[in-house]
């Protein structure tokens, strides 16, 4: 186990930080400190995605509900662009755009009001749209609000998170040392399941390597729950901590 009795380690010993809070009811959850770049990595190929507010000159247009959208093919391009540009992000992702044409008045409107106000006024998931996600950010609030039409899917989100973190660790460490390395994934959703409870209240992840006595991972988990607001935690982040960890997970090789 960790010698907790250890120096204590500064937010910039860490690789990566990742506060979650989960509401079950409404089907979203609140991240901070995880980009739109690495929401694309962690769940892999995105469908089309519709922009209920951004403006996106190399995007595609619909007549019917007179918005931009990105083609799945045109997505990486866009992520990069959204990244270099630091503006709020709102946009759900649809199947087809055949289907945007299938969508009532009503439902438009509701599109419109996600847009506006970032929040649904019923369910966000439509079935001609066959969504998945709903993605709300902030970058004042430094939040990301994100609508999953089946939670599991983002414990599934977060142990695809910290596991590219790693991967690109052990790949930058194996070009140096000229050596193989084993890439398979050391974080588990099963592992990720141990924290179900936590994260419906408001937890920081965060995730450092240590060498010796044997190379590990370890990932620090500490209830925030209604201490902070999310924008909060970065500029206490080194505060927070100095708390002993609520639970404390090794990731070995």
């Amino acid at each position: 186990m960790i010698d907790l009795a250890k120096k204590m380690r500064a937010a910039d010993d860490f690789l990566h930080h990742l506060y979650i809070h989960m509401n079950e009811l409404n089907q979203f959850v609140i991240f901070s400190g995880l980009t739109f770049r690495e929401f694309v990595s962690a769940v892999g190929p995105l469908q089309n995605i519709l922009l209920l507010k951004n403006e996106y000159e190399d995007g595609s247009f619909n007549m019917h509900t007179r918005l931009e959208f990105v083609e799945e093919k045109g997505i990486p391009k866009f992520v990069k662009k959204a990244m270099d540009s630091k503006k709020d992000l709102c946009w759900i992702d649809f199947s087809d755009e055949r289907k945007l044409n299938l969508l009532t008045p009503q439902e438009q409107a509701e599109l419109l009001y996600i847009g506006h106000k970032k929040e649904p006024i019923r369910s966000p998931f439509y079935h001609q749209l066959q969504n998945k996600y709903v993605y709300l950010s902030s970058e004042e609030e430094k939040i990301s609000k994100i609508y999953f039409r089946d939670l599991a899917d983002a414990e599934k989100l977060v142990t695809q998170v910290f596991n590219i973190i790693i991967q690109e660790k052990e790949r930058l460490t194996s070009f140096w040392r000229r050596k193989a390395s084993n890439l398979k994934p050391l974080f588990t959703e099963e592992m990720m399941g141990n924290f179900h409870e936590n994260i419906k209240d408001g937890v920081l992840f965060s995730m450092y390597k240590i060498e010796k006595p044997k190379l590990a991972y370890v990932i620090e988990l500490r209830n925030i729950s209604d201490e902070y607001f999310p924008d909060e935690i970065w500029d206490d982040l080194n505060v927070i901590l100095k708390k002993k960890p609520d639970q404390v997970l090794e990731l070995h090789k």
